[in-house]
């Protein structure tokens, strides 16, 4: 079936034209009708399938439909997202398809002034994006009215339940009108989030698109074995031999990544961070130029990247490995989106050894392993732009930001 068979706005077939799709993926093709339909879905799907048109384009038609039929306007639409970036990347898809329709969408997130959003949320909005955080502060405001809401749409919920957002969601409910259709979107499902989903939604049609790989079968992905202070190394050769190329760098943590930025600089390959200590308008202006290939490689934690979801990303590295399973292939499904192809490789280190047999484990087979000979490890580490370096100014360097990154959390344990 095509996208031009579907009983869709003509405005909305345009623009999904224009966006070069002919035929709906398999999650867009299951869910599309029993939204139309107005039932509840609880659709789970491994990232990259397209899961957002799949709820955005009956959505869409449907308030399209109301305002042609000159109902009344108002916020009938409220998709809540774990993170700022996926709120900016879930609004940015709901405008590309709704380019032609008379619908209004918006999206709130903290990190930036109330002001101008209260403005414009003043002017009216049909479909709205927000988290938690600046939801519950405009609400308890009195600038944001949810009575009117047709459409709840939980994205992304097993984030948003492992950021600790599940008492928000209760509350949220509070806010919003008995009668109302729910839309339950996950990558991975387990007893805790089937308990929250069918505690919100009614009769609800369930949608799995589960196959036996977890992993798309455009992503090829692979693990070296490379001792944790060498892992340096072998970026820097990874990234100077894919000097063109869009890449995307996991860690662990905000100081980690920190750590390898300067790492990378030491040794002249340009590269930029984003996590939960930038700003949310250094965040915007890096999401930007990674989007536009000016920066071609972005260093991440797990926390910022769910809403990375950037065209051309060629190559995924696990720096670190993730400490779950489902954060494994959430990561490397940042490569090889929708039909183009992808790279991921993971450094593992001996103290991550366990984790690596967890994730397989869980991925039901294990990851192509990349055999790295003496010869070939001693080599990558001799030809480092690194050796020139005081590395006893380096060494002190590192425990000075780790005696302050203690420092900072102490404080505020205190506050």
């Amino acid at each position: 079936m095509k996208f031009q068979d579907y009983r869709i706005d003509n405005d909305i077939k345009r623009s999904i034209a224009k966006m070069g799709y002919k035929k709906p993926t398999d999650i867009q093709y299951k869910s599309i009708p029993p939204i139309l339909r107005g039932e509840d879905v609880l659709a789970i799907a491994q990232t990259g399938t397209g899961k957002t048109a799949a709820y955005a384009i009956p959505i869409l038609h449907l308030l399209q439909e109301g305002i042609l039929r000159g109902k009344s306007r108002g916020i009938k639409c409220l998709v809540m997202a774990p993170t700022h970036e996926l709120a900016q990347q879930i609004e940015m898809v709901f405008k590309e398809l709704g380019k032609y329709t008379r619908v209004k969408i918006f999206s709130i997130h903290g990190g930036v002034d109330q002001d101008p959003q209260k403005e414009k949320l003043a002017k009216g909005v049909d479909v709205l994006v927000a988290t938690p955080g600046r939801m519950f502060d405009l609400v308890s405001q009195g600038d944001l009215n949810l009575s009117k809401v047709e459409t709840l749409v939980l994205d992304e919920a097993d984030h948003m339940l492992d950021l600790g957002f599940i008492k928000d969601i209760r509350d949220l409910v509070k806010h919003l009108p008995r009668k109302r259709q729910t839309l339950f979107f996950s990558a991975t499902i387990d007893d805790k989030i089937k308990k929250i989903a069918y505690s919100l939604v009614r009769n609800a049609i369930r949608i799995q698109i589960s196959p036996k790989d977890p992993v798309a079968k455009n992503i090829e992905h692979s693990v070296a074995f490379i001792e944790m202070d060498d892992k340096r190394f072998f970026l820097e050769y990874l990234l100077k031999s894919n000097a063109e190329k869009k890449v995307l760098v996991f860690v662990r943590t905000k100081v980690r990544a920190e750590r390898v930025k300067k790492a990378m600089g030491r040794v002249g390959v340009t590269t930029d961070t984003i996590h939960s200590d930038k700003l949310q308008q250094e965040r915007e202006i890096i999401m930007s130029s990674f989007r536009n290939s000016t920066l071609k490689v972005l260093i991440a934690t797990d926390v910022s990247a769910r809403g990375i979801d950037i065209p051309n990303v060629e190559y995924v590295v696990n720096y670190d490995l993730p400490e779950t399973s489902e954060y494994y292939v959430h990561r490397v499904g940042r490569t090889g989106r929708g039909s183009q192809k992808g790279q991921a490789v993971s450094f593992c280190a001996k103290e991550e050894r366990d984790l690596l047999l967890q994730i397989e484990e869980n991925l039901g087979k294990p990851i192509h392993r990349i055999e790295i000979s003496k010869r070939e490890y001693a080599i990558t580490m001799q030809m480092t732009n690194e050796n020139d370096y005081d590395w006893r100014k380096v060494i002190d360097e590192i425990e000075k930001e780790d005696i302050a990154y203690t420092n900072r959390k102490k404080k505020k344990r205190k506050r």
